[in-house]
């Protein structure tokens, strides 16, 4: 499991402008079932993701393709966790411990 945390590096108004672009491009990920949960920090200067994907390099791919990486208004911080305790909801997602 994966914790995205993007932090902007443009003004507001140039996220704004790719928003539509990003939120399509999110609710792609979580139609193939790669996103769990997502939304803005507060204060707004980035966002949070939960992801699940089988390696880090497939998140780093799935990052890349981001608009706001595209358009160079963001940066990814992505931290990999194993996530051996979890809510009954993400239950398939537990792991073990090796």
């Amino acid at each position: 499991m994966f914790v995205l945390e993007l932090t902007y590096t443009a003004p507001l108004d140039a996220v704004d402008a790719l928003l539509p672009d990003h939120v399509a491009w999110l609710e792609e990920q979580y139609e193939i079932g790669l996103f769990l949960a997502s939304g803005r920090k507060n204060p707004r200067d980035g966002g949070v993701i939960l992801a699940v994907a089988g390696d880090r390099a497939g998140i780093e791919e799935i990052v890349a393709g981001d608009p706001f990486t595209v358009a160079g208004v963001c940066v990814y911080r992505v931290t990999e966790f194993v996530a051996t305790k979890t809510a009954p909801e993400l239950a398939r997602h537990r792991q073990a411990l090796d």
